[in-house]
């Protein structure tokens, strides 16, 4: 079974006011989504985002937001380069394709000689 990552692309510490506790540091993080199995490693385009506040820790969620939160969260998703989607093979897929390559041949010898 993959295991699914979120990988950290960007943090930026935030001097907005906590609506929780009225203390001006949050921490806005933002993830990439990276799916790890046994013969590929996959990149997604999924980008999620997080903001906490550093002294009560507590998530603050998009009901939350003050104006103020929202003009400087939309400043910093500008600023996020995710990474390419893509599909990555693991060594024990390459392998694998290969034993499976070298059986085929085999099969495919063994049958003009007329073994089979």
């Amino acid at each position: 079974m993959a295991k699914e990552k979120k990988l950290v692309i960007k943090e930026a510490d935030i001097t907005n006011n906590c609506p929780e506790c009225y203390n001006q540091e949050l921490k806005l993080t933002f993830y990439q989504k990276h799916t790890y199995g046994a013969f590929y490693h996959r990149t997604t385009n999924e980008v999620t985002h997080e903001i906490k506040c550093k002294k009560c820790n507590s998530i603050i969620y998009p009901v939350n937001w003050t104006p103020d939160i929202e003009r400087v969260y939309d400043y910093y998703n500008k600023l996020v380069a995710p990474d390419r989607a893509s599909v990555r093979f693991t060594m024990l897929s390459f392998i694998i394709l290969a034993l499976m390559l070298c059986l085929v041949a085999a099969a495919i010898y063994f049958f003009l000689q007329g073994a089979i």
